[in-house]
């Protein structure tokens, strides 16, 4: 046993915990005595929210945590993708980022590797703008409303 943890859940929230889906229908603290793989609901992202590079690895290391079968073919997408996202940063704190995250998800510590990835999408986001072709100013002509 290496420590436990305490959740505090409110009314209707759910858990994903090894692969099971847990609802509560009251508020409730869980707390868990072993090592177990968990994703809270507010954590859990949705197939179309898996709009950019880091997201979509996001989603890809949930698949394992959330569907235990499919855990080796979305392990396999992961490592399929994770040389293009290294590939698409230059931002050095980001690909340094995306080798602990990788280092972790083969450790098995996928709740860690998920919340590494949260913590770089703020980073992702200032690269994806800056990488946005910068529109020059077109002259308005006389009379033009706008």
């Amino acid at each position: 046993m290496k420590r436990t943890l305490k959740l505090s859940l409110k009314p209707n929230e759910k858990i994903y915990i090894n692969g099971a889906v847990i609802k509560v229908d009251r508020k409730v603290t869980l707390e868990l005595l072993n090592d177990v793989q968990f994703l809270l609901e507010s954590h859990v992202l949705l197939p179309e929210e898996a709009s950019t590079p880091l997201r979509q690895l996001y989603f890809m290391i949930q698949v394992m945590l959330m569907e235990p079968a499919g855990a080796a073919q979305a392990r396999e997408m992961f490592r399929q993708s994770l040389p293009l996202a290294l590939t698409s940063f230059t931002n050095e704190e980001i690909r340094v980022g995306l080798k602990q995250i990788d280092r972790m998800v083969g450790e098995g510590r996928v709740y860690e590797a998920l919340r590494a990835l949260r913590a770089l999408y703020h980073l992702e986001e200032k690269a994806l703008v800056a990488a946005l072709p910068v529109q020059e100013p077109r002259p308005i002509a006389v009379g033009e409303r706008f």
